[in-house]
């Protein structure tokens, strides 16, 4: 098979494209056929403690094998998953992966519109409901809403019956809208001057913006960034694999209540040129690797 791998620290230059052996399911895993995988902004920098390792924590794909003890996925099924962090990615033509963590994919998407869902989607949805409590009626100001992340946030808090307001960028307030916010903010102008007391800040941008939230906050608000540490009892969190919350964000895709992000395809033989896409500034569009 075919599989990308990272030899040294650095950045897109240190990939290479290689031949490998294709692995062997374990017990409760599943080996996946890849058909395409998700690339994150950043992510060369979070196995350089485990060198070489294989980039790539988002797949979608088809069941090719399972090992000892697995059922609920069974070969041919279409699935897709975020993966563990701590164990090698999905930038290979196969992949063994914990069969627990595999969800059927939306059928009205492609599968490179399918991988591109599960690590923006997720950090949404646990941002969110999990760590931020979000309930209907509820007032939150979601900061980057034209992000990855920000624009399943704002489309998943609109869907609970939560009030959406959304921090963006001037050029990019109108899809923010076109998403589902209510209301919307120049990233470049104080939003605290502009924004009514909120329930729950969630935040995927850190920094100043972050640091400013608590002002209008109500007593009781919660703060939650994926970002940065957040002040005075805020959360900060890193996303968790979750099959159910994957099962849930693929019905709503298929009944049109949620809209993928767009996604830009290069083949794995392009992996340098791929991740260095993801590197660039002010791109929205995930970068994906065609695979299979």
């Amino acid at each position: 098979m075919r599989v990308v791998r990272l030899r040294a620290p650095g950045g897109p230059e240190q990939l290479s494209v290689e031949d490998a052996d294709r692995p062997r399911p374990g017990p409760a895993d599943a080996l996946v056929r890849v058909h395409a995988a998700a690339i994150t902004r950043g992510e060369l920098e979070w196995p350089i403690d485990r060198l070489p390792a294989i980039p790539s924590y988002e797949l979608s794909g088809v069941v090719e094998e399972v090992g000892p003890g697995v059922s609920g996925v069974a070969p041919g099924d279409e699935v897709f998953a975020l993966t563990p962090f701590d164990r090698d990615g999905v930038a290979a033509s196969y992949t063994a992966v914990p069969a627990e963590l595999l969800a059927p994919r939306p059928r009205a998407l492609s599968h490179g519109e399918s991988a591109a869902i599960p690590l923006p989607a997720l950090t949404a949805w646990q941002g969110l409901f999990d760590h931020g409590r979000l309930g209907a009626g509820e007032r939150v100001l979601i900061h980057g809403a034209a992000g990855s992340v920000g624009g399943f946030a704002v489309q998943l808090a609109r869907a609970a019956g939560a009030h959406v307001i959304g921090t963006a960028s001037a050029d990019a307030l109108g899809s923010v809208l076109e998403l589902g916010a209510h209301e919307v903010v120049d990233s470049a102008k104080r939003f605290e001057d502009a924004v009514e007391p909120v329930h729950v800040v969630f935040d995927t941008v850190g920094g100043e913006r972050l640091r400013r939230s608590l002002a209008v906050l109500t007593v009781g608000g919660r703060l939650v960034s994926v970002a940065d540490e957040p002040p005075e009892g805020g959360v900060y969190f890193v996303v968790a694999p979750d099959r159910d919350q994957l099962r849930s964000l693929a019905r709503m895709v298929d009944a049109g209540e949620l809209r993928p992000a767009d996604v830009e395809v290069f083949p794995l033989d392009s992996a340098r040129e791929a991740f260095a896409r993801s590197l660039e500034p002010h791109r929205r569009a995930k970068v994906v690797l065609a695979v299979a």
